[in-house]
């Protein structure tokens, strides 16, 4: 059986290893699709808008809050106008705009950071007087060498607090303070120092939109430390140095103190940014993200120092891999709990694993923890009980699967790192379930109008009407009229209900394109008189 097993699994992990790979070229397909974060709901002037006469001010609504980090007016002659007087209130952007405006198409170009430390950039196309045959020309704003670089020093960070901080708790607490897989876990720590001050870096650059070649700018590196990342950074890096100290102090009396002070700072560094940690319930995503992170760490970092020590016949092997096999499972369980509970909040609806790139990553990252589990049941069940009993062959069999494990826990480290790039479905939900919104307003009588979601398909309206000096307008009826002359669509009629004095509701009606829709509410005062409001309404894919 032992003999039959020997030869079986060498091709089983070169398959899998054939299968991971290949899974991961799909993630990092992903990245060249995907953008990011807070998303862009609405602007006034709208895109595409042509405006009489230049705007005293502009306005930008995102999902979530947001901060901006750059924000410039580029005229018809394609010169840029810095914008820097500007009001966030809430989830709005407020924006005091320039004066002396030519006549032709201008574009708002903004680039934001949102809560979850991730930028947002985009523009906003509109016109004065009329529309020029084209629109001023923007730079593309992606950079593909930041983008690398900002994947490579991500995961490198996560090489540095999962298996070097993870390294330092194992060799302490799970082997007594033995040498195995020291060099290892020192390595790790110092790839880990690399990558959070690069990360730190290349956050700034891919803030702002900036080349490489800015890199040694200071602004850049203050721009970064201002976002929540720049916590994330600060935090990293003192569970690196904390594990350093234990790593030097050999079986000092602050070794154990000052590894497990760094395990904790690791996983707290990880709950201070990103999508998970910026979601809500705060009370509940923070401290997931924490434990999930912690529980890696345990597991990942105790793999290259068991099998080390198990390869070179160290007596503290057989006591240490007694000890992880007691610890394991309730690690694992923490971090399978914890996963579950970010994944529940971030996809929130089953299609959206395949409908989106977040979860198709997340599909992956998945497919490629499968793989780890089965090589962890396999080392458990399977292998444990024989190299105790000091089986050298079994032994040679669980070193080699350490490997595979470790193989693909860096292929983790990677698919996660990419998550950088992929909205969450809540995000985009949460802009998907965004009203659009369309205000009349006349002397004899006004209108707001709500589509609620703002998007094609089913929706519900609700309209309120008052007169046009803001008093109670008693109507008799309200109906909506929806047209869409460029796609063919002639007027259609859909009567409104009342809900209280002003308020009126179409609970139910399908808009099935997306686009600019003309709207009129046809407002029915009295058997003799009725008010007939027109206006756009700009419905999302």
């Amino acid at each position: 059986m032992r003999g039959r097993n020997t030869l079986a699994m060498p091709p089983i992990l070169s398959r899998i290893a054939r299968l991971l790979t290949l899974a991961l070229f799909g993630v990092l397909a992903q990245i060249a699709v995907a953008s990011a974060h807070a998303a862009f709901i609405s602007s006034n002037p709208e895109d595409g808008a042509v405006v009489e006469m230049a705007p005293s001010g502009y306005a930008l609504t995102f999902s979530e809050p947001v901060s901006p980090l750059s924000l410039k007016l580029v005229r018809p002659d394609g010169s840029s106008i810095p914008l820097d007087r500007f009001e966030v209130r809430d989830r709005t952007v407020e924006i005091v705009a320039p004066t002396g405006l030519d006549r032709g198409t201008h574009v708002l170009s903004w680039r934001v950071i949102s809560a979850d430390g991730h930028p947002v950039g985009g523009s906003v196309v509109f016109s004065i007087g009329e529309a020029d045959a084209a629109p001023p020309p923007i730079a593309d704003e992606i950079d593909w060498t930041v983008r690398a670089s900002v994947l490579a020093s991500r995961v490198a960070l996560y090489i540095g607090l999962f298996i070097g901080v993870g390294g330092v708790f194992a060799s302490g607490w799970l082997l007594g303070g033995s040498r195995s897989g020291r060099n290892i876990a020192g390595g790790a720590l110092g790839i880990g120092i690399l990558g959070a001050l690069a990360s730190a870096g290349f956050q700034g650059l891919d803030a702002l939109a900036a080349p490489v070649a800015r890199i040694t700018e200071p602004f850049v590196w203050s721009t970064a430390m201002a976002t929540s990342f720049g916590r994330t950074v600060v935090v990293a890096v003192l569970a690196l140095i904390s594990a350093a100290a234990a790593l030097l102090s050999g079986k000092g009396p602050i070794s154990r103190p000052s590894s497990f002070l760094g395990l904790i700072l690791a996983a707290a560094a990880l709950s201070l940014s990103g999508h998970a940690a910026a979601a809500a319930p705060q009370w509940l995503m923070r401290p997931a993200v924490f434990v999930h992170a912690a529980a890696i760490a345990f597991w990942v970092g105790a793999l290259a120092p068991l099998g080390l020590a198990l390869k070179r016949g160290d007596p503290a092997a057989v006591a240490g891999l007694r000890r992880f096999s007691a610890i394991v499972p309730f690690a694992v369980a923490a971090l399978v709990g914890a996963g579950v509970t970010l994944a529940i909040v971030q996809v929130q609806q089953p299609h959206a694993l395949f409908d989106t790139a977040y979860g198709r990553v997340l599909l992956v990252k998945l497919g490629l923890l499968a793989g780890l589990f089965l090589l962890a049941a396999i080392n458990r069940w399977s292998l444990t009980a024989p190299v105790l009993a000091g089986d050298g062959p079994a032994t040679t069999r669980l070193v080699r699967t350490i490997a595979a494990e470790t193989a693909i826990v860096l292929l983790i480290f990677t698919v996660v790192a990419s998550w950088r790039f992929t909205p969450p479905p809540r995000a985009l939900a949460a802009a998907a379930a965004q009203p659009a919104t369309e205000h009349i307003h006349t002397d004899k009588a006004m209108a707001f109008i709500q589509v609620i979601p703002g998007h094609a398909g089913d929706v519900e309206v609700s309209i309120s009407v008052l007169t046009g000096d803001f008093r109670r307008l008693d109507a008799k009826e309200v109906t909506l009229v929806l047209s869409k002359p460029d796609s063919g669509i002639e007027p259609f009629r859909r009567p409104a209900v009342r809900r209280s004095e002003s308020d009126w509701r179409i609970d139910r009606i399908a808009i099935p394109l997306p686009g600019t829709w003309r709207v009129r509410v046809d407002i029915l005062i009295s058997d003799f008189e009725m008010v007939q409001l027109e206006g756009q309404l700009d419905i999302r894919p």
